[in-house]
C-alpha cells in the first residue's frame, strides 16, 4: 500500500467496505484517524491510526455460481437478455466480469462490491478454465499454438494451458489468466477456426459442476473460504 492514500481507498484495501460504502461510513462518522472524526477526501499516512466503530453496521454478503445461457448477456442491447433481468434473488446481487451472449456457463453473482477489482484487475493472476468447440477439427500444432500465445489485433496474449478433451477432434479445455474481450474467440479466429460452443466451467477454485442452466447456488463453507482467502479478502 501506497501513503499517503485516500481514507475510502484504504477501507477498502483492508476490507472494512467497497469505497462507496466506506464513504457511507465516514460520513455518519463511524471513522477516525488519530482520534478525530474522519471526513470525505481525508489522507492517511503510514504512521495514522485508523478506527472503525462498532456501530458501524455490518453488510451480510453473499455468492452465487450462477450458470448463465446462451442470449443472456452481462452487457444487454436490444437483441440480449440482460443477465439481472433473467436471474431471481432474495438479495440485490450483479455479476463479476463478462461473458458474451455466445457463451455460457459459470458467472459469480454477488453484492460484495470488493471482489470486483480483485478477481478482474490484472495485476492479479486468476485462473478461468473452459471448454471449447471449434470448426474444422484442429491438430496438435493448434494446441501448441494456443499454448504459446497468439498475436491479434496488435496484442499477444499470455502462454496458458490447452489440451484436447478425449480423443475428440473438434474440443479442448483452456485454462486463461487473463480477460480481454471475447479472448478466446479472437485466438480461435488468428489460427483459422471458428468457435462452435464455448463454455466457462471454472473461476478460481469455483467450479460449474452440475448447475442447470439458467439456475444458481450458493457459494458458502470451505468453497467461500478458499476464494475469500485467495482474494486476500480473509
Amino acid at each position: 500500500m501506497e501513503y499517503p492514500i485516500r481514507i475510502n481507498k484504504y477501507l477498502a484495501l483492508n476490507n472494512y467496505s467497497t469505497r462507496k460504502g466506506a464513504d457511507e461510513f465516514i460520513s455518519k462518522g463511524y471513522v477516525s484517524i488519530n482520534d478525530r472524526k474522519a471526513v470525505l477526501g481525508d489522507l492517511v499516512y503510514k504512521e495514522d491510526r485508523v478506527k472503525v466503530s462498532h456501530k458501524a453496521p455490518k453488510k451480510e454478503y453473499v455468492y452465487y455460481a450462477y450458470n448463465k445461457a446462451v442470449g443472456v448477456s452481462t452487457n444487454p442491447d436490444i437483441k440480449t437478455k440482460d443477465i439481472l433481468k433473467v436471474t431471481k434473488f432474495n438479495e440485490k446481487v450483479f455479476p463479476i466480469g463478462r461473458l458474451d451472449k455466445d457463451s455460457r456457463g459459470l458467472i459469480i453473482m454477488t453484492n460484495d462490491g470488493r471482489i470486483t477489482d480483485r478477481l478482474l484487475s490484472p495485476i492479479y493472476v486468476h485462473e478461468k478454465e473452459y471448454v471449447v468447440k471449434v470448426e474444422p477439427n484442429f491438430s496438435d500444432k493448434f494446441i501448441t499454438l494456443m499454448s504459446n500465445g497468439v498475436y491479434f489485433d496488435k496484442f499477444l496474449s499470455k502462454k496458458c494451458e490447452v489440451w484436447r478433451k478425449t480423443s475428440t477432434k473438434d474440443t479442448f479445455h483452456i485454462i486463461l489468466t487473463e480477460g480481454k474481450k471475447r479472448q478466446i474467440r479472437r485466438m480461435c479466429e488468428a489460427l483459422h477456426h471458428k468457435v462452435i460452443d464455448l463454455r466457462r466451467i471454472r473461476i478460481m477454485n469455483i467450479k460449474l459442476d452440475k448447475i442447470p442452466e439458467g439456475e444458481y447456488r450458493l457459494i458458502k463453507g470451505e468453497e467461500l473460504d478458499i476464494l475469500l482467502k485467495s482474494l486476500k479478502l480473509r
